[in-house]
């Protein structure tokens, strides 16, 4: 099991540069994947709680608690130090709580190491109680918000997750504009968010890592999210890109991407854990890899969500009884177009499942390897679902899931390995996945 050591160094910095001119401030749903106290040596480093606006330039370092719902906003830059921790404060069910917002104009620089990530996480795990463990939902979520461009016709979007707040002009995101689809909303990289999700209400979910309408300038980069009560990363329009990004048994979707948005991911891995969560839609299962709409009515408004992913690898359960708890690997919807380039799905019902009024001809793919217990491609209509041809796409329906000649790579059978996709260093010192 990995321990997290912060260099005295850090700790030392942390006694000093928290929230600027502010005085420091102290204060199993997974039985069998349970994350102890012990996981985290923090017990040297201060605790500080935070709550409302950040209107001017602030640094976090050692332990910070976020209570209620934390917007950086306008004008201000939030830096993160390396081998900081973040947790929510606890609150009840429902309650948006633990939850970092980085409003329209606001700025994130949370640059960690790979030997001293940025760890978002469960307060269980900070706590110095070994027998506490942690559950999805412990933590609220990240939230990056910008000026690029939706297909909503709108700048007075507000994000998902958010919608129950009294004033929700704080959480307004994109522009019906592309003027300014360069836009920084800052720098993550070398970051895990553990443990976060909020379920709000039906359609009104927080996921591990939103970005609604966030600038091409922004910089994302070595990012992982596991265990999440909702989808791992979702994207609402935009433009920015994503590099290096693993979504690790997440309860529904690896990448969800709506609302016009066309950035590029490059080197992204959805893994599965079987023993997780997993999300239910009229009682069928409802998990994907990835799930892409245009929008939620399915319309021909521009610009159409059309992302392109360079180096994909989905992985799910190694036979079709643990397979069975998942939807597909990749589902286009809606009207949603799908460039994929140098890919590899595996361990799903459905390997990639296109819908009507989505067609072939709204997805590009170029060397793509795609694997489902009963159907590797597949097209739904009026009618129901039917095998389909797709262009550049290599298939199989073998039980066990096709390995597409990686050596190992189901989490839940033994010591699980990528190789030869380990292209976004996701087995680097920097991820976590014994939980």
């Amino acid at each position: 099991m990995k321990k997290i050591f912060i260099a005295a160094s850090v700790a030392a910095l942390a006694l000093t540069s928290c929230r600027e001119n502010e005085p420091m401030t102290g204060s199993s749903d997974f039985a069998m994947n349970a994350v102890s106290a012990a996981d985290y040596n923090v017990s040297g480093l201060p605790v500080t709680t935070v709550s409302g606006n950040i209107t001017s330039n602030t640094t976090w370092s050692g332990v910070i608690e976020l209570d209620g719902i934390v917007a950086v906003k306008d004008g201000a830059t939030l830096t993160i130090q390396p081998g900081t921790f973040i947790k929510a404060k606890p609150a009840a069910v429902g309650v948006a709580t633990g939850v970092l917002v980085i409003a329209k104009g606001g700025k994130i620089n949370a640059v960690g190491t790979a030997s001293q990530p940025i760890v978002f996480t469960s307060y269980n795990l900070l706590d110095n109680n070994v027998s506490t463990t942690a559950k999805p939902g412990d933590f609220g979520g990240v939230v990056l918000l910008g000026n690029a461009q939706v297909n909503t016709g709108t700048d007075m979007n507000v994000i998902e997750g958010l919608t129950d707040q009294a004033d929700q002009k704080p959480y307004y995101y994109g522009s019906a504009s592309s003027a300014l689809n360069n836009e920084s909303s800052g720098t993550m990289k070398y970051v895990r968010i553990e443990y976060a999700g909020r379920i709000i209400g039906d359609g009104n979910e927080i996921n591990g890592l939103t970005c609604g309408g966030v600038g091409s300038g922004t910089v994302l980069e070595n990012i992982q999210v596991s265990y999440g009560a909702d989808d791992a990363f979702e994207f609402f329009g935009g433009t920015v890109n994503a590099k290096n990004i693993i979504a690790f048994a997440q309860d529904d979707d690896g990448f969800d991407f709506d609302n016009g948005y066309t950035g590029t991911i490059t080197n992204a891995l959805a893994l599965a854990d079987y023993k997780s969560t997993h999300s239910l839609s009229g009682g069928k299962p409802d998990s994907n890899g990835i799930e892409l709409d245009n929008d939620a009515a399915g319309s021909a408004n521009a610009p159409f969500t059309q992302p392109t992913i360079n180096g994909l690898t989905i992985i799910g359960a190694k036979t079709s009884t643990n397979g069975a708890k998942y939807e597909n690997g990749i589902h286009v919807r809606r009207n949603g177009k799908l460039n994929l380039n140098d890919a590899v799905v595996t361990g799903y019902p459905v390997g990639i499942l296109l819908e009507n009024p989505t067609s072939v001809g709204h997805v590009a793919f170029t060397s793509v390897k795609a694997h489902g217990f009963t159907l590797a491609t597949a097209e739904k209509t009026s009618t129901g679902t039917a095998a389909v041809t797709i262009p550049g796409v290599t298939t199989s329906v073998s039980d066990p899931a096709q390995l597409w000649s990686m050596s190992q790579p189901f989490f839940n059978e033994g010591r699980w390995n990528v190789t030869p996709r380990n292209t976004g260093d996701f087995q680097g010192t920097w991820t976590k996945y014994t939980f």
